[in-house]
């Protein structure tokens, strides 16, 4: 309880007018970047590094701040409009987000994006401040095994749950993880699946892959059926003030979304692509029981809220995380974190547990101002969400060749290479053949973004270990994961033969009670 004098210490020192003034522009532009595929709130915070030099540290780490929660929620501006995350960690947020907008309710989706935001930062924000502590030892406790078993059960998770289909889910990770595989091996330095060229030496970007698979794929898939796509005619732009019904179905997701992204942020590598994921696949399983026990069909797949509010939630509370281990350990867990680590060393302050007592006013204004942060974008973001779902009602031919320009520019802007934009096409044509195929594109970019992860920590297991695969179920946190593996990949199956066994059973009944009356 000590925390809260200080919390409450250093909101007093973040309200002073200047620091309200870094945070609201941290924001505005942490949003806007947010926007724009390739950008991010990493990039913004690079870019604006040397130019903060001269601004005191605590100022500049308030515009930081601002610009990280601010990204976090302007990559789902896009991805519920036109089905392209402005960075990985809204991916999760196309699949009913976007489903929601086409289905005439995209003012809403922003709403509850935002809302949940502002939820899980504020919620995220006060559990980093008063368990900060107990968060960093947690962090401790992962090393290369866990880190494994972690990925694994990602992958798992979502080729099961997510997908529906654990056979197409399976060959979709698959898919993502050859992706994955690209370019340098960053353990030996050898050259894998570059095909000669040195463009495909740093991998396929992601960037690439997510403007490929889910927005291109989709242009392309809509072009290929001989259709204009969906019917955007029918699209309502008013409030985004949620009614009542979707109030009482957001407010569970976002405290579960949040207790996933307060789980996972602290866990270096974890980043938040595997909450959001994790989200998604949980209240899609949820809904289907619910769908199941009240005799209802399940909207999972035509535009869901839970399918909005989690994934939005556990994004921005995993944002709050990442403050854990940077400021409690100077150890950074995502792009973003790396460089406010950069400017925390560029003004001589080394993060760490003695960062607490040494600069405990910069810490603590720091931490107040994410809660600043959190009223800000919802202040600034709320109005402007039937603003945005204007943009549906463009008509669709136009609609459709703004996305395909929109996306060959953000990857054209990455390094100016006419190569990226073959790779951008290939990646496409894959889309368009999973979609003709029906296989879910969710666990191929969660094996694009995890698969490095797991090959490079499975790789520092075995060397530790001198070659010795017992390291990888070393530990209770690892047999906890791997058990819990099983169990995402066996209950699916059993489920299945369930189905079938009462199908049966159902086909077989009037045959019994014909023979019955014969």
């Amino acid at each position: 309880m000590d925390a809260l004098p200080l919390l409450f210490d250093g909101l007093v020192s973040a309200l002073t007018p200047a620091n309200l003034v870094w945070a609201f522009l941290g924001v505005l532009l942490g949003t806007a970047v947010g926007v724009l595929p390739g950008l991010g709130s990493a990039m913004a915070v690079a870019l604006l590094l040397p130019v903060t030099f001269r601004l005191d540290p605590t100022s500049a780490l308030i515009l930081f701040a601002g610009v990280y929660y601010g990204g976090m929620f302007g990559g789902a501006t896009t991805s519920i409009l036109l089905n392209t995350p402005g960075q990985a960690s809204s991916i999760a947020t196309t699949y009913e987000g976007h489903k929601m907008a086409l289905g005439g309710r995209a003012a809403q989706a922003l709403g509850t994006a935002v809302i949940g935001s502002f939820v899980a930062s504020v919620i995220g924000t006060l559990v980093v401040a008063l368990f900060a502590p107990v968060m960093v030892s947690l962090a401790l406790n992962f090393g290369p095994g866990e880190y494994f078993a972690l990925t694994v059960f990602s992958f798992v998770a979502v080729a099961a749950v997510v997908s529906g289909s654990v056979l197409r889910g399976l060959a979709s990770l698959l898919i993502g993880l050859a992706v994955g595989m690209v370019g340098i091996d960053g353990q030996s330095g050898t050259a894998r699946f570059d095909f000669g060229s040195s463009a495909m030496l740093d991998g396929i970007d992601i960037v690439i892959v997510t403007v490929g698979l889910l927005a291109l794929g989709e242009v392309l898939y809509v072009a290929a059926r001989g259709s204009s796509g969906a019917d955007l005619s029918a699209i309502r732009t008013g409030r985004a003030w949620l009614s009542r019904r979707d109030w009482a179905r957001s407010w569970k997701p976002w405290l579960r979304g949040t207790a996933l992204g307060s789980a996972f942020g602290p866990i270096p590598g974890s980043g938040a692509e595997i909450p959001t994921f994790l989200s998604l696949g949980l209240e899609r399983k949820l809904a289907e029981r619910r769908a199941k026990r009240r005799g209802v069909p399940n909207e999972f797949g035509g535009g869901a809220i839970e399918g909005v509010a989690g994934p939005e939630a556990a994004n921005n509370s995993s944002a709050a995380g990442t403050m854990v281990p940077l400021l409690g350990l100077g150890l950074p867990t995502s792009a973003t974190a790396a460089i406010m680590l950069a400017a925390f060393q560029q003004y001589g302050l080394q993060p760490g547990p003695v960062l607490f007592e040494r600069n405990a006013d910069l810490v603590w204004t720091l931490l107040a101002s994410l809660l600043i942060g959190s009223v800000l974008l919802l202040v600034i973001n709320l109005p402007f969400a039937p603003l945005w779902a204007k943009l549906l009602k463009l008509p669709k031919p136009y609609l459709y060749a703004g996305i395909t320009l929109f996306s060959v520019l953000a990857v054209y802007a990455i390094n100016t290479s006419v190569v990226h934009l073959l790779m951008l096409l290939g990646v496409t044509l894959l889309g368009l053949a999973m979609r003709t195929f029906g296989v879910p594109v969710a666990p191929a970019l969660i094996g694009v973004v995890l698969g490095p992860i797991a090959e490079t920590e499975f790789r520092r297991a075995l060397a530790a270990s001198s070659g010795d695969p017992s390291i990888l179920v070393g530990s209770g946190i690892s047999i906890t994961l791997y058990a819990l593996v099983l169990l995402a990949a066996v209950v699916p199956v059993i489920a299945g033969l369930r189905r079938r066994r009462a199908a049966r059973g159902r086909e077989a009944a009037p045959e019994r009670e014909s023979a019955d009356l014969g």
